[in-house]
């Protein structure tokens, strides 16, 4: 399990959010490994990439992301389905170890996939603004600079009947290129949990395990094309892509698991 330093707000990712890239586009690749082949991964990356500043001193820290669908879980089936290009929408919380209030800064996140580039586009606002926004329809005060995105989200919300779907919820520690790999950004996920009732961010973790125990999410993501080195450890690791969504596992785990408080009622 991560441990994750207790630092105060103003050291941690929250106090960066107000700096945070509005708009950018990348490939993102993932992988589904055990734990120690994550371990040793790792470890090899340390002669290359260091740890996200963003995070504690191992560039560590905790993410919780509200997840929102309409009724017939369309973002759900144009994954399962390998639309194209798809989009789905959500609140992120970098959680900072400390109780998250009203006023506590998040993101709401329009996350997009058009073949094999994957597109964020973001505002941060206060978290009672970004559930007036996604939940009561009412569109907040905002930085004229987030007013495309902030009318993005608004349609979406009204032509797809958007409602909160699941919540995920996991430990990462992500490892960042220096300037000679600018842009280059290899995440490790741990103790991913999910839940599909109770769907308030500021609630205590209820989730069930996302994936079995033992296993690790790796992400590497960059700019244009991945560096040959980065190539031969993969292969050196023998890391095999796989096509997870954090989403979608949550939406199909409740659906096995026939959980009655995931299913939208009708109308």
């Amino acid at each position: 399990m991560l441990a994750v330093a207790s630092l105060p707000r103003q050291l941690f990712l929250m106090s960066n959010l107000s700096h945070t890239i509005r708009k950018f586009d990348r490939f993102e690749l993932k992988y589904l490994v055990p734990m120690k082949t994550a371990a040793q991964f790792k470890e090899s990356l340390g002669a290359y990439l260091v740890p996200d500043d963003h995070g504690d001193s191992r560039g560590c820290y905790y993410l919780s992301s509200l997840y929102y669908d309409g009724p017939d879980l369309r973002f759900y089936w144009e994954k399962v389905d390998g639309i194209n290009v798809r989009r789905k929408l959500r609140i992120r919380h970098y959680d900072a170890c400390e109780p998250l209030t009203d006023n506590s800064l998040v993101v709401v996140e329009i996350k997009q996939r058009v073949n094999r580039v994957t597109q964020k586009r973001r505002a941060v606002m206060p978290y009672c603004d970004a559930l007036r926004m996604c939940d009561e329809r009412l569109v907040p005060e905002h930085d004229p600079q987030d007013a495309a995105v902030i009318d993005e989200i608004t349609c979406m919300l009204w032509q797809y009947n958007l409602r909160p779907a699941s919540i995920v919820r996991y430990a990462r520690q992500a490892l960042v290129g220096t300037e000679y790999d600018v842009g280059l950004r290899v995440t490790f996920d741990n103790d991913l949990s999910y839940q599909v009732g109770h769907l308030e961010l500021h609630e205590d973790r209820t989730g069930l395990p996302l994936f079995p125990p033992g296993w690790t999410v790796v992400e590497i993501k960059v700019n244009e094309r991945m560096p040959y080195w980065l190539t031969d450890l993969v292969a050196m690791h023998n890391l095999s892509l796989v096509r997870v969504s954090k989403y979608c596992q949550s939406i199909a785990l409740a659906r096995d698991l026939a959980a009655p408080g995931w299913r939208f009622p009708l109308g």
